[in-house]
């Protein structure tokens, strides 16, 4: 097991034979469709504590755009699971507004100072913005202002496709609209090779 940290997150990675390995905390348990004996296994960890950028541009890991929906000192932790050509990805946010629905998807460059500078929605297939074809990670914050999402997918994330995991203004919609980008967290997530 390796432990990466790097501008303030902290990502947790190992490459692992199946066969008995356990799962990481918050993912899909191992063992199930996809995952027979030979088949090699990734996984992530990244946790992160969000704060404002900085005034001389200095960005965060973990930025929010939008204290007052995503406050300085709120935190964020995703999880990758890349089985064969299958992963799921897991959000847990804790710190934010109670009772508050957020859309929240993985993006394809990392954070930066301007909430765009994150790019695009991943997609799998580019063009098609439904739920099966980008990662989709809605929540809504219960009562102590956490939440958290977990979505599996049948395909993994093409190499250097995909870099942050950014928090928007509501719940996503038609064709992927979530309102404004409220904050940012960038991941190394691994990709097919």
């Amino acid at each position: 097991m390796k432990a990466l940290v790097t501008s303030g997150v902290v990502a947790t990675a190992a490459m692992l034979a199946l066969g008995g390995a356990a799962a990481p905390a918050g993912a899909a348990g191992g063992g199930g469709a996809g995952s027979g004996a030979g088949e090699a296994e990734h996984w992530l960890r990244a946790k992160g504590e969000f704060g404002p950028a900085g005034d001389g541009g200095d960005v965060p890991a973990a930025v929010t755009y939008d204290e007052a929906l995503v406050p300085a000192g709120s935190h964020i932790r995703v999880g990758q699971r890349v089985t064969g050509d299958r992963m799921v990805i897991d959000l847990f946010v804790g710190g934010v507004v109670p009772g508050r629905t957020y859309g929240a998807h993985v993006h394809t460059e990392p954070c930066g100072a301007d909430p765009a500078s994150s790019g695009p929605h991943y997609q799998n297939v580019p063009g098609a913005a439904t739920e099966e074809n980008e990662v989709w990670l809605d929540f809504t914050a219960g009562g102590e202002g956490s939440g958290s999402a977990v979505a599996p997918k049948n395909w993994v994330f093409r190499e250097g496709g995909a870099a942050s995991v950014v928090l928007h203004e509501h719940a996503t919609g038609h064709g992927g609209a979530a309102g404004d980008r409220l904050a940012c967290f960038t991941v190394p997530f691994a990709g097919a090779e």
